[in-house]
């Protein structure tokens, strides 16, 4: 197993590129929580509180987790963590280059999911691990996992009531392991924030009820989770999603194929991602301005000066609200 000695002379050699928040301090007594995202860094802090510290790697809508390259400040960063979270399915490999051995226990969000495969590379829990009385599995595992993009399988997971439900539990389950004296204090967290996306599932639920079967057109596959949990049928051209989600060329034939179904009537709402996007996404926005198809624009991260429960409502209600209309 690789030393601490050596892990800090390797974390100096390793060039400062890209943007990422300090290394904590682990001279407080809290927990030190790393997360490859704000998302996850959020979800931590809403169920540890002021018992742990946190640093999510990339918090700025600046920085593509897909293409993100890690820093020394990062290597460093994760090399003091007593807890690790990251998304997995390919979508912040960057977060497994810069685990060893002696690294801490990692919660990769995407195997709790229901959609995750079961033949996949990591340890998908077959548990229910929203329910309460899971408090003493072990939902992090060992570092020798390939967590290259899995085909066929959304990593998107965060706009999933159920699997950020589930991810709740398993963080507050992993704290309590590792903080036990404060356990209590975890739960009511895990509690809290459950409550949070039960809210969230309740506008979906009635998005369904109202509006289920309804047609929609997504430019990338972020937001999926959620319009399938409120009912809706996603008629996007796979060939468009997939090549925006890849920052490829959509073909030709596949842009014309999407102007078309955008005029034919059947779309009620086109949900971009204002992260990003190019030509295409922008051409798609302007059919639906011209076909009179409303537009809602999510994100990957959380926006500045929101917290993930606030957000996701939002995204919610925003839907159920231009689907009202």
């Amino acid at each position: 197993m690789r030393s601490r000695g050596l892990l800090l002379l390797t974390a100096s050699a390793l060039a400062l590129t890209g943007c990422a928040t300090a290394a904590p301090s682990d001279d407080d007594g809290r927990l030190q929580v790393v997360a490859s995202t704000n998302v996850y860094g959020d979800i931590a802090t809403t169920i540890g509180g002021d018992l742990i510290s946190v640093t999510s790697i990339i918090d700025s809508a600046a920085q593509d987790p897909h293409a993100y390259e890690a820093t020394a400040r990062d290597q460093l960063t994760v090399s003091r963590a007593d807890l690790v979270i990251e998304n997995g399915g390919g979508y912040d490999a960057f977060v497994d280059d810069l685990l060893t051995d002696d690294s801490a226990p990692v919660i990769v969000a995407a195997e709790l999911s229901p959609a995750w495969p079961t033949d996949a590379e990591g340890d998908h829990a077959e548990e229910d691990h929203a329910e309460d009385d899971h408090a003493d599995e072990d939902h992090s595992h060992d570092h020798d996992h390939d967590h290259d993009h899995v085909e066929g399988f959304n990593e998107h997971v965060w706009y999933d009531p159920t699997t950020m439900d589930a991810l709740a539990q398993a963080i507050g389950d992993e704290l309590s392991e590792l903080d036990p004296d404060n356990a209590a204090a975890y739960s009511d967290g895990v509690a809290e924030f459950r409550a949070g996306i039960a809210d969230i599932q309740s506008v979906l639920d009635g998005i369904a009820a109202s509006s289920g079967g309804t047609e929609i057109f997504v430019t990338e596959p972020v937001p999926l989770y959620l319009t399938e949990a409120a009912g809706l049928v996603n008629e996007s051209p796979a060939a468009f999603t997939e090549a925006v989600e890849e920052g490829q060329d959509v073909p030709p034939a596949t842009l014309l194929e999407a102007q078309e179904l955008i005029d034919s009537g059947h779309i009620a709402v086109l949900i971009a991602n204002v992260q990003t996007g190019g030509a295409e996404t922008t051409a798609v926005i302007e059919y639906a301005d011209a076909a009179d198809v409303p537009v809602i624009e999510f994100s990957e991260l959380v926006p500045d000066g929101s917290d993930y429960l606030a957000w996701m409502q939002q995204n919610a209600d925003d839907l159920a609200a231009t689907l009202a209309e």
